[in-house]
């Protein structure tokens, strides 16, 4: 088995100081952070996760093609022209080929600075020995995207702790993206369980999400072209974003106006053909069958009813205004969740 490949000098970049006193780290006059998508994805170790089949590919396809074309990412933000590696391990060439020409047909064009990877091995049997070698090739590099996190960190070294062995795969990534200056996006999924902080969503530990800059959260519901993408990380601000998908030219875009504004129009809808076709449940009930955030239920259902869209009832269920207080059989909610995690989707969405 070949040794793992010493990182290499980055070109036109001193070597970077980790001393300072604290009168000289206050003289020191540091350049501002290499965006990849300004406000959105920054140097570093960034993690993008999603349900499966979501739009998480489409949408690291499009910021991908976007930055080496240095065409406008997501529709609307301005970006730096550079290269790209896309590495797009769970698909094949023909594939990939398919979704480019989709987007292409739509209006889109060719992106000769993005490099396409199908096949890449684990960090420690010489991925990372091929991601060096490629930005050392490329010194002007914009993004590299890893697609998926699971297929590239490889196995957890025996007698680890999950916390610990999330922890160091994700800092073998961060290693490269600190000490190339390049910001890295992995592409990573979500639990199925619902959660309050969106954060709590990602699938492995906390060792994951403490490792990396920026956790970027992808949510949408099944049928539903619009979705929200949550944003959290060090040198990027906390926001949520409203987004649409376009199945035909499989484009994401973020939306103007703030992604409440679209949450609150989508999730009344749900929550009212939900609760007409089984009055009398509770709020968890509901989130859970609805697979939506429980304290966004929560506030939905209260505002709703102060609206005179829903009636409350003692004991804290609800029911559809017109209708009295009988209870439907809870049993039935397997059903209805069980339609509403297979409803088809708008296209194909990896």
């Amino acid at each position: 088995m070949p040794a793992p490949r010493a990182l290499a000098p980055v070109p036109d970049q001193p070597q970077r100081r980790t001393r300072w006193t604290d009168a000289e780290l206050m003289a020191v006059d540091f350049p501002e952070p290499r965006w990849a998508v300004p406000g959105l994805l920054c140097e570093g170790l960034n993690l993008l996760a999603g349900a499966p089949k979501l739009g998480k590919s489409w949408l690291s396809l499009g910021l991908g093609a976007a930055i080496a074309n240095g065409d406008p990412a997501l529709g609307t933000i301005d970006v730096e022209r550079g290269p790209v590696l896309y590495c797009a391990l769970e698909d094949t060439g023909r594939r990939l080929q398919r979704r480019r020409r989709q987007m292409l047909a739509a209006g889109g064009r060719a992106a000769p600075l993005l490099t396409l990877e199908t096949a890449c091995p684990t960090m420690s049997h010489g991925g990372e020995a091929l991601l060096c070698e490629w930005l050392e090739e490329n010194p002007h590099a914009r993004l590299v995207i890893i697609d998926t996190f699971a297929k590239m960190r490889g196995a957890d070294p025996s007698g680890m702790s999950a916390y610990a062995a999330d922890y160091a795969a994700a800092v073998r990534f961060k290693t490269l993206a600190d000490h190339y200056g390049v910001p890295f996006l992995l592409i990573h999924h979500v639990r199925k369980q619902a959660a309050e902080d969106f954060q709590d969503m990602v699938s492995g530990t906390n060792g994951l999400t403490g490792a990396v800059d920026a956790t970027l959260v992808l949510k949408r519901s099944r049928g539903q072209a619009d979705g929200v993408l949550h944003v959290t990380g060090r040198d990027v601000e906390e926001a949520e974003y409203a987004m649409s998908f376009d199945a035909n030219s499989g484009a994401w875009t973020k939306l103007d106006g703030p992604a409440t504004d679209y949450q609150m129009h989508d999730t009344r809808t749900l929550i009212t053909r939900f609760v007409r076709d089984y009055p009398g449940q509770k709020p968890a009930a509901i989130a859970e069958a609805l697979q939506l955030n429980p304290g966004t239920v929560r506030q939905t259902l209260a505002r709703m009813a102060k609206d005179g869209q829903l009636r409350a009832a003692p004991g804290g269920t609800y029911f559809p205004p017109d209708q009295g207080s009988d209870t439907t059989d809870t049993s039935e909610l397997s059903h209805l969740s069980l339609r509403h995690s297979t409803a088809p989707d708008q296209g194909e969405h990896l």
